[in-house]
């Protein structure tokens, strides 16, 4: 069984919505409100090695792709297999720079990916998709990077849903005040 990993920015009030630009009142909160460090975002790179795959819903997918193709730093995600879930899009397959990304039309289908063979799905952005995949206990961890930041507004990470138990396997804190929190959900 492959694990689903949800990492994310968010902030102290648990806002995850437009981190690095967009049309929230608030956008590109993560680089104009709190002071750039460096090694706050090594987890960043050590995702990079462990995903085998990327899972997106449909907004993150329609913002990351004309963008991420041509980045540099994303080249590790733009080779490796992607998927997307919409009951919106059409066709079986929508286009990623030079490649593709797969649509998947439920967290049924989700679910059968998840038991497929292979290493971790990374979910990145996606509040909508990441509140359904932990609705329908999907989810194996969280990589959560805090912010110092109380946005009062916006999409959340962790909306309405089961009560679940996390365990804390790793975390650091920056002296800019974000705080790395790596959850594994207890089953």
């Amino acid at each position: 069984m492959r694990p689903i990993v949800i990492t994310t920015f968010l902030s102290l009030d648990g806002v995850m919505e437009a981190p690095g630009g967009g049309d929230h009142p608030h956008a590109g909160w993560t680089f104009k409100d709190v002071a750039f460090e460096e090694a706050a975002y090594d987890i960043k790179g050590r995702e990079t090695e462990q995903a085998s795959a990327l899972l997106l819903g449909r907004r993150s997918y329609e913002e990351f792709a004309p963008v991420w193709p041509s980045m540099e730093e994303f080249t590790t995600y733009n080779a490796m297999p992607k998927y997307v879930v919409s009951t919106t899009l059409e066709g079986d397959t929508v286009p990623w720079g030079d490649g593709e990304v797969t649509v998947l039309r439920s967290v049924d289908d989700v679910a059968a990916l998840k038991e497929t063979d292979g290493g971790e799905i990374h979910v990145h952005g996606s509040a909508h998709l990441a509140q359904e995949l932990a609705r329908a206990g999907l989810v194996d961890r969280y990589h959560l990077l805090v912010f110092p930041l109380l946005l009062g507004s916006g999409k959340r990470l962790f909306g309405e849903g089961p009560k679940t138990s996390l365990r804390l396997t790793e975390h650091a804190a920056y002296a800019n005040g974000i705080t790395l929190q790596v959850l594994e959900v207890v089953r």
